[in-house]
Parts: structure tokens; C-alpha cells; sequence
């Protein structure tokens, strides 16, 4: 097998390297970039420094940072030397990263000064070596966050910088990592609380990037900037991986995501191509599209004439590429359903989205489309490579469990058979634990099989289906649905803004303002059972004053609400 073809990425990164070595690769939002040329450099070192330190195949290397462009070097360097990358969602809790590193052995780590506080004064049988990944320096045993910064303001030498002198290059050798060879061991976050340590082999992350490339193309030419944790399966195939093998520009921001960060950072770069989750989009259509079309007496009115609605619309989405730099072509959303409301914007606007559907496991697509094939309430059609069928559908709906077999589909849990026989079938399929409908090769998500609810007469009802009903209302944010002593209970988290706009314009006072909160849960209640089946209405509201918690893909931890 040529090198170009071979399915490790180190090869892949070889490939793009050789095909654009002045392309700029990986960036700051506001600094130069590096090219392809210069990371396939900073890899070799970083593998070759590693290496040094004793560092063997299959050893485990965490990564726990923000997202930046060394991230992405330190991701190549490990699986480049045949160690397996473990990278750590910085979202997660400490005690979380704390059971991650013990239970994947990692011998070292890649850890930014923002999140070193995390494992600072932890003790671990195996972690032998700790990076500063802001400079890749190595950081001593015994130093303290507050040390660790006090040095680096003060500039001293503590640290001892990998310098390019110091090591004597011989090239990898890349022929020594196997396609089968695992590649990362990524853990994941649900919303049952559980995390478990998902094996991916260098096969599967990058057939699955190839797979997902026959169905929307990227080129040297598309910019991405880059706003979903790389840690996360989703950004890091989808939204690094791919763009590098394709010799594409990927570009970070050094703050959170705010408006104030983003819009400036896209009016910069002007990107062609994001990643995104259902809570930001929704958030943009709930707090700047709705609010600028009822703010008008007249408009308001006429929102609720289709004819006028998808003219408002159309000049909302207008506006909306502009903010967003004005060049995008493909506005990728995944990692939870979204709201039917706002992809009737998305559509109506005539907006580049597409709609995709995967897992950690499944490396991550599953299935996706191009901006010219999404079709309403779908995630897109099943993606080359992968095999997909409902188990035991419902005779009359077509609902079931959706199951998976493929290149992409995970080797198992680290460290955990039981848990790895359990969602494998003897035919070799994946249980997804999702429930959907696949209608000519196109996939419909209708919620979790753990979340459904067994009606008093022993139907099925899904949470997922009467939320999207109540997301609809323009007070709504985001809620959930769950079974409270037989009856179905709702926790709405409303808009807010909006509330205290109303209660400043009228003068309300807290107790009438509270007054007023229980009225719309009531009004919102009346209208949502009235859409609704009588098995799925809805019993009582509770107003949700914060925002609810939720994993690092933005996706509620629904087991902290249920009573």
C-alpha cells in the first residue's frame, strides 16, 4: 500500500504536507499562521522529544487544553509515535479528570495553564511527565499553578524549552504504526453521568473523515473557525482532521465564544465553513432574529402568515451571513436535536446548514449531508461505510433502536468488557441507544431509548418530541420532559432578556413580575397540551430559573432533574 493511502494520520498528515507545504495550516485568530510545512516540523520534534523521554507505542498521552493550534501538533505528535492520544474535555469536573488519567495509565500529559489548577497537588501512579502545551515546556514535579504562572510572567528558565538543536533528527518512521493500531481513547460525557473510555484505531478516525468528504467536499481554499471543543470526536474529526487532510486553514480564538469575540473574529477571517451545536444557533434565532422581527407591532402580527414569515426570514438569514463573515458555504450543526423552529429558519432563509448525526464510538459520523440535500427534521443520509438499521421497528411508525456496523464503529470501552459486550450484538452491530426512523437512507432522530417514558397504558412517549412542542414558544429557551408519580412534568428554562425588558417597560414589581412568570407557564402549558396527544400532556410546569447543567457538548444532564 502507497503512503498516501494508507489510513493512519500520520500518513494523512504526510500527504497534506507534501501536496500544500506553504498553505497556511493552523492559527490564532489574530496572529499568523502556521503552514503545513512548519506543523509537520513541530510534530517531528514533539514526536521526537517524546521519544526521548521514554516514551512507547500504546503509551498513553492526555491532552487536557483549550482549544489551539498546539493542540492539534501535540494530537499528530503522539499518534505519529504510536502512543495513543487521550484527550480531556476541559469541561469536565476535576474529580472526572482526576478518574480519567488513573484509569487510562497516562504517563504524560499536554496541559495548558488555564486548566493545569485541574490536576495541580493530584497524585498518579503513572503520570511521569506534565507539558505546558502554551510553549511546550516541561513543567516540574512538585510545581504549583500559582509557581507555574509566577515563573512565566517572570520569564525565568525553569522551564526547559524543547529546543530544535537539542535533538537528533532521523525522521519517524511511519510504516511502525498500523492502521489497526489505536489511535486515542476518547472519554465521554453523557447525560446518564457516566463516563467511559471509547478505543479508536487510526482506521477508524480517518476512514471516517474520508467517508464524510464523499458527501461534502473541503478544499485548501476553506477557512474554519474553530468554537466546539477539540476533545470532543465531533470538532476533532469533522472540524481539524478533515480540514488538514484537505490542506485547509483552521483558526482558533484565545477567549470563549462570546458575541463579542465571535462576530469580530468572523468579520476577520470570513470563514467558509463552522462546526456548531443546536444551543448556539437557537440562542442566536431566540435572542437576535425573534427579538428584531417582534419588535414591531405590524411584523408581528404578520410573522404568523407563512407567506410573510419566510420573507422575514429570508432577510433575517441575509443578515445573519453577513455577521458571520459573509463567505460561509457550510454551516455544520450536531451533537443534540434541534429545535424544529429554528431549522425552519435555517431552510427558509435559504442559510448554509446541514444537519449530522454520530457518536463518539462511531468516530463520529453516522450520517450527514451536503447544504443541497438536508431534508426538514432529518440528519442526513447514512454516509458511506456505514451500515445502519432500526431493530425491532414499530410496525406502524417505523421507530426503533438505531444500530451500526462499519469501518468507523469503535474496538470498545477501555477496560471494559462487560460494558463492551453489552452494546455489541452478535452480528457485530453497535447499539446506539438512539431511537429513529430511516426512511430512503435518511435518518430521523426521535430521542434516547433510556429517556422514553412508559405511558399508564403502556405506551411509549418521548420526551424529545413533546420539548421540541414547548421549544417552539419564542419565551422558551430550553426544557425538559420526565415522569413524576405517573404524570408527565416539564422544567422550562425561559428568555430572560425578554421577561426583564417587559418588567422595566411596565414598572412590575417582583411579586407581580412573579405573578406574571406563572401566568406564561400556564398559557404555555394550555397551548402546548392542546398540540399534544392525551398521552403526552402535559401535567404540571416548574419554572427553571438557571440555566440548566449540561455536558460538554451542550446537551443536558437530564439525571440531575428527575425527582
Amino acid at each position: 500500500m502507497s503512503e498516501s493511502k494508507k489510513m493512519t494520520l500520520f500518513s494523512r498528515l504526510k500527504n497534506s504536507v507534501e501536496r500544500w507545504p506553504e498553505r497556511p495550516a493552523l492559527a490564532w485568530v489574530d496572529e499568523d499562521p502556521i503552514n503545513y510545512e512548519q506543523l509537520y516540523s513541530r510534530v517531528e520534534e514533539i514526536s521526537l522529544f517524546l521519544k526521548k523521554r521514554g516514551i512507547l507505542a500504546e503509551d498513553r498521552i492526555a491532552i487536557l487544553s483549550e482549544n489551539c493550534p498546539n493542540w492539534g501538533i501535540s494530537y499528530f505528535a503522539i499518534t505519529s509515535l504510536g502512543a495513543i492520544a487521550v484527550p480531556i474535555l476541559p469541561e469536565f469536573h476535576q474529580n472526572e479528570i482526576v478518574h480519567i488519567l488513573r484509569h487510562s495509565g497516562a504517563k504524560a500529559i499536554f496541559v495548558s495553564k488555564r486548566y493545569y489548577d485541574k490536576i495541580d497537588g493530584q497524585k498518579f501512579d503513572n503520570l511521569q511527565i506534565r507539558i505546558l502545551i502554551d510553549n511546550f515546556s516541561i513543567i516540574p514535579s512538585q510545581t504549583t499553578k500559582e509557581k507555574l504562572l509566577r515563573l512565566l510572567d517572570e520569564g525565568k528558565t525553569e522551564f526547559a524549552r524543547l529546543k530544535r538543536s537539542a535533538l537528533q533528527f532521523a525522521g519517524l518512521k511511519s510504516n511502525l504504526v498500523k492502521e489497526d493500531n489505536i489511535a486515542a481513547i476518547v472519554y465521554t460525557s453523557g447525560t446518564t453521568g457516566h463516563s467511559k473510555g471509547v478505543k479508536l484505531t487510526h482506521k477508524n478516525i480517518v476512514s471516517n473523515a474520508l467517508n464524510t468528504l464523499q458527501i461534502q467536499k473541503v478544499d485548501e481554499n476553506d477557512k474554519l473557525l474553530s468554537i466546539l471543543p477539540l476533545a470532543h470526536t465531533y470538532e476533532c474529526t469533522i472540524g481539524f482532521l478533515i480540514p488538514i487532510f484537505q490542506g485547509a486553514s483552521i483558526y482558533y480564538l484565545k477567549k470563549p465564544p462570546s458575541s463579542s469575540v465571535l462576530l469580530p473574529a468572523m468579520q476577520k477571517i470570513k470563514p467558509t465553513m463552522m462546526l456548531t451545536v443546536p444551543l448556539i444557533i437557537e440562542k442566536i434565532f431566540n435572542l437576535k432574529v425573534l427579538p428584531s422581527i417582534n419588535a414591531n407591532f405590524f411584523s408581528r402580527i404578520l410573522y404568523h402568515v407563512p407567506a410573510f414569515r419566510r420573507l422575514f426570514h429570508r432577510i433575517a438569514g441575509k443578515k445573519l451571513m453577513r455577521s458571520f463573515g459573509g463567505k460561509l458555504h457550510f454551516f455544520g450543526i450536531g451533537g443534540a436535536l434541534l429545535c424544529p423552529e429554528v431549522e425552519r429558519f435555517l431552510r427558509e432563509a435559504k442559510f448554509p446548514y446541514s444537519i449530522g448525526y454520530g457518536l463518539t464510538e462511531t468516530s463520529p459520523l453516522i450520517a450527514g449531508s451536503d447544504v443541497k440535500h438536508t431534508r426538514f427534521r432529518s440528519t442526513g443520509y447514512v454516509i458511506p461505510g456505514m451500515e445502519v438499521k432500526i431493530n425491532d421497528p414499530d410496525p406502524e411508525t417505523g421507530l426503533g433502536e438505531i444500530m451500526v456496523k462499519g469501518v468507523s464503529v469503535m474496538k470498545g470501552y477501555y477496560h471494559d468488557p462487560e460494558k463492551t459486550s453489552e452494546v455489541f450484538t452478535e452480528d457485530g452491530y453497535f447499539r446506539t441507544g438512539d431511537l429513529g426512523i430511516l426512511e430512503k437512507n435518511y435518518l430521523f432522530i426521535k430521542g434516547r431509548l433510556k429517556n422514553t417514558i412508559i405511558g399508564a397504558n403502556g405506551e411509549n412517549i418521548y420526551p424529545e418530541e413533546i420539548e421540541a412542542v414547548i421549544n417552539e414558544n419564542e419565551i422558551v429557551m430550553e426544557s425538559i420532559v420526565y415522569q413524576q408519580e405517573s404524570k408527565l412534568i416539564a422544567r422550562l428554562h425561559l428568555n430572560y432578556e425578554v421577561l426583564d425588558i417587559e418588567q422595566k417597560k411596565h414598572n412590575y414589581s417582583e411579586t407581580k413580575m412573579n405573578k406574571r412568570i406563572q401566568n406564561i407557564l400556564a398559557e404555555i402549558r394550555s397551548s402546548v397540551n392542546h398540540k399534544l396527544a392525551k398521552n403526552s400532556r402535559i401535567a404540571k410546569i416548574i419554572e427553571q430559573p438557571n440555566p440548566f447543567e449540561k455536558t460538554p457538548t451542550n446537551k443536558i444532564k437530564r439525571y440531575l432533574y428527575r425527582v
